[in-house]
């Protein structure tokens, strides 16, 4: 398909063809009157719709009788439909130290979305990540930022002849029911074990690129070939998440998307003028795009004590801050900057095979844009700086921290209080501890350890016994997985035991798993109790907001901050 087919001609701006139509609230493409015109788009919104706008004069259509001024109720026996506006469906989302995709959704854009989609690079990275993207599902993105120095400009920055290493990395996790996400940045020298990894070769054929031990995490990517599959299974190694797609882009994302939204606002506590990223900055609040937007997010020397973990710090805020612009009326009432904006990150952005098809890329853009800001987390793997060193100069991960973190993402738990979660809960307390139940001498239960202190089933088995009056329980050992959160599986017709237990123990109906009747070791019908990480002691009781966040420098999206 030329040019003009896909709604641009060479010498027309492609946002100057995007027009509102005040009656749909949708903005549609109009082609000049010199193009040819391309066949009608199947479906509702096919091309028989056109709307002229304040400056654009279109040619009426050829008709064999005169076009209405207005729509007609009723006309050809319908009845008018209420459409609710799609003018706005884009999501501008931003990952590592770049802006990774926008898409403008509607039967209107289908041709300029097919464009988009030619835009975008993809690499098959095999098992490393999930075959399709789900819309129904919790997913996890792993958004990576190369120190690759391609694109004009680039090449006076630092490491000329860089592969691209993973130089920022955030792991986004969305939670399944959309109310909220946790952007997980991965320190470069954070110290890790590579994996095997099959690589596709440009010939299509499959080489195994064998793993390095206690190397940094920016090798997983660029070196001996290694592509982002092999990232996403160093993820997967380290954290115990595995990220289902990956999205990558290079130095140019973050100049051309912040130069298409007019910039960013940031904000310094003291001025900054750092010779080596060229960013001088006056104390207070500015507005950076293009150059200046690059060496923002660059820069290490003028925060904190120059490290690579304070750089992730201001990386975050600034991504909190170009999510902010994204996302405000400004951006998504114009068509100038949400064309610019789709050709700017369509341009810079290579994603697994999964996701390039543009159905996907817009449905899971739409998926994205349902998480409330000030619900989404910014926050970065707990570390410690590594023992094995004299002088600094890598990470490892904090052991008393990461892992309750990684559990967590890996167990869908907001690191924000979410209202509807709550509300959520509050319904399913409502519908599962509603009605009879047993007295605690017919309650029948066996205890599991799943993921507590060690001695933690035998300690509640005897408070079950001695001060709950539950007299037939008894322990079951550990679990076959460890749990986030303590759980009550039952039967059907133990619904009245489980009712009794839960309110003995503080149970939230979320903790209650209806299933399938086990026996005990006397062969009677038992529920199971599996105490998880939540577990604070026995006696203690539960709820679903038990489980301790661990102590984490962390922000929401909705937050401004200022750097220092």
């Amino acid at each position: 398909m030329d040019a003009q087919g896909r709604g641009r001609a060479d010498d027309v701006d492609p946002a100057d063809q995007w027009v509102l139509n005040p009656q749909t609230g949708e903005y549609e493409l109009r082609l000049s009157p010199s193009a040819p015109q391309s066949p009608p788009v199947p479906g509702p919104r096919a091309a028989g719709r056109r709307t002229s706008a304040p400056g654009r004069e279109v040619p009426p259509q050829r008709r064999r009788r005169p076009e209405p001024e207005a729509p007609v109720p009723g006309r050809r026996g319908r009845r008018p439909e209420k459409k609710k506006s799609r003018g706005k469906r884009a999501l501008l989302w931003t990952g590592g130290s770049m802006a990774f995709v926008v898409l403008v959704a509607g039967a209107g854009g289908y041709l300029y979305l097919k464009h988009l989609e030619g835009n975008v690079s993809t690499t098959d990275v095999g098992t490393a990540g999930s075959s399709s993207f789900k819309k129904n599902e919790a997913f996890n993105i792993l958004i990576i930022g190369t120190d690759k120095r391609t694109g004009e400009g680039n090449e006076g920055y630092g490491d000329k002849g860089s592969v691209g290493h993973a130089d920022t990395n955030i792991l986004l996790h969305v939670s399944e029911d959309r109310s909220n996400a946790t952007a997980l940045s991965i320190p470069r020298d954070l110290i890790v074990d590579i994996p095997d990894c099959e690589t596709t070769q440009e010939d299509g054929t499959k080489k195994v690129i064998p793993g390095s031990s206690g190397v940094r995490f920016n090798q997983s990517l660029g070196d001996l070939g290694r592509d982002a599959g092999c990232t996403m299974r160093t993820v997967a190694e380290t954290t115990g998440i595995k990220p289902d797609h990956f999205m990558m882009a290079d130095f140019n994302a973050v100049k051309t998307l912040t130069s298409a939204v007019g910039g960013v606002d940031v904000c310094v506590e003291h001025a900054v003028d750092d010779p080596k990223s060229h960013l001088k900055l006056p104390a207070g609040e500015s507005t950076v795009k293009g150059e200046q937007a690059l060496a923002f997010v660059r820069t290490r020397h003028a925060f904190g004590n120059e490290g690579d973990l304070d750089r992730i710090k201001v990386q975050q805020q600034f991504l909190g801050s170009l999510m902010r612009k994204m996302s405000s009326s400004d951006t998504l009432t114009s068509p100038t900057k949400l064309v610019k904006l789709a050709e700017a990150a369509t341009k810079a952005l290579t994603v697994d095979s999964a996701i390039g098809k543009v159905g996907t890329l817009k449905d899971m853009a739409l998926e994205l844009k349902k998480v409330p800001p000030k619900n989404i987390t910014f926050t970065t793997v707990p570390v410690i700086d590594n023992p094995a060193e004299k002088v600094k100069a890598t990470v490892v991960v904090n052991e008393s921290k990461g892992p309750q973190v990684f559990d967590m993402i890996r167990n869908d738990i907001s690191f924000t209080e979410v209202k509807q979660k709550e509300k959520k809960e509050k319904a399913a307390v409502a519908a599962r501890l509603k009605g009879e139940k047993s007295e605690p001498g017919e309650v029948r239960v066996r205890v599991m350890n799943g993921g507590a202190p060690t001695g933690s089933a035998q300690q509640e088995l005897a408070y079950l016994q001695t001060q709950a009056g539950v007299a037939k329980s008894e322990n079951a050992g550990n679990a076959p997985a460890e749990l986030a959160r303590t759980t009550l599986e039952y039967a059907p017709d133990q619904a009245d035991q489980a009712r009794a237990l839960a309110e003995i123990l503080g149970l939230s109906g979320a903790a209650m798993k209806p299933g399938e009747s086990v026996t005990n070791s006397q062969g009677l019908p038992t529920m199971t109790l599996t105490l998880g990480k939540d577990f604070k002691g026995a006696g203690v009781k539960l709820d679903a907001k038990s489980i301790e966040t661990p102590d984490l420098d962390k922000s929401t999206a909705d937050q401004k901050q200022c750097a220092s």
